[in-house]
């Protein structure tokens, strides 16, 4: 088969095409603007075996070219903006990058005939629940984003939604929780909070650090996403690990595993926003056989020691975009 996996140079992206050249002869035709989150350097040992190209989603003359050049038989999107913090300081690279961009996608399927379109979403379309909430949402609830990132995937989801029930255009949406793991950009929670205990900095946390979140080792998700891109039923389908936490317990299991005490913690202002807890139901892929299977004291002692080897790639993100994002946000 022709895979188009975009933005396959970001974390999960990167994360997903390791693993599907491990397992499949298939060509896959990658696609990545290499932005900020974005390294060549994700896909440098495997980039002989796949087409690389590198490019924007909303570029319709660029991307209709691949659609005309390669017969595409999948299309999977894992391009988009992710962070919430940037999207509450500048929300219109996200508009355009995650909703024009996959209505880009989508055309170019239906009008060459794609097979299958599978869009990576995420739990935060449902907005949240009440931490004391022992509620999970499931695939048909309705959505109720609450900050620009997350209103932007859920109208990405919405207009995947309406190629299949206007165009019949064969597609699958997975929306799953907080993924860590090798390759996320520093940013992110992690990853952030690993690189400043190795230079002996405080971790920050928003407000108390009650909010709960799913962690889900990305290997375990793109385990998922293959099965469900390959085999599952057009349709929905919520990914979880089942292992809820505070972000504030989290940093305590982080500074427990780096061997650090609990006197690293910062607390700073909230997040605009914040949402307090997400959590979803994974009946549906576990009615076909599919369980996530990491845990997550492995998950992050794997994780630890990928960023330890990898230094430098801390380092190296370490731009001055990042520090003006640090900020903005943080006041550092």
């Amino acid at each position: 088969m022709n895979i188009l996996v975009t933005g396959a140079c970001g974390f999960i992206g990167s994360n997903f095409i390791r693993y599907e050249k491990e397992n499949y002869n298939d060509h896959f035709i990658i696609l990545d603007k290499l932005t900020y989150a974005g390294s060549i350097e994700n896909i440098k040992d495997i980039i002989d075996s796949i087409t690389f190209i590198k490019g924007d989603i909303c570029d319709e003359v660029l991307v209709e070219d691949i659609f005309k050049q390669y017969d595409l038989d999948i299309v999977i999107n894992f391009a988009a903006e992710t962070h919430v913090d940037r999207s509450i300081i500048d929300p219109d690279v996200f508009i355009r990058t995650n909703v024009y961009g996959t209505g880009c996608l989508l055309k170019n399927c239906v009008k060459y005939k794609v097979k299958r379109y599978h869009q990576i979403s995420t739990d935060e379309v449902y907005g949240d629940t009440a931490l004391d909430s022992g509620y999970r949402f499931k695939e048909s609830d309705p959505l109720c984003p609450n900050n620009p990132y997350s209103a932007t995937k859920a109208g990405a989801d919405m207009l995947v939604m309406s190629y299949h029930n206007t165009y019949g255009l064969d597609t699958v949406i997975t929306r799953s929780s907080n993924n860590y793991g090798p390759a996320q950009h520093i940013e992110k929670f992690i990853p952030q909070m690993i690189d400043r205990i190795n230079n002996d900095k405080d971790i920050l946390i928003y407000g108390e650090g009650n909010n709960k979140r799913d962690w889900l080792y990305v290997i375990d998700n793109c385990n998922i996403i293959d099965q469900i891109m390959r085999k599952a039923p057009c349709g929905i389908y919520n990914i979880a690990a089942g292992q809820e936490y505070t972000n504030l317990d989290l940093a305590y299991k982080v500074l427990d595993l780096m061997g650090k005490d609990h006197s690293y913690i910062r607390h700073i202002a909230d997040r605009k926003g914040h949402d307090l807890r997400y959590a979803l139901d994974i009946t549906k892929i576990n009615d076909l056989g599919l369980f996530p299977t990491g845990d997550i004291t492995e998950g992050l002692r794997k994780t630890i020691a990928w960023y330890k080897e990898n230094r430098s790639r801390l380092e190296d993100e370490k731009t001055d975009d990042y520090n003006e994002y640090l900020r903005k946000n943080y006041g550092e």
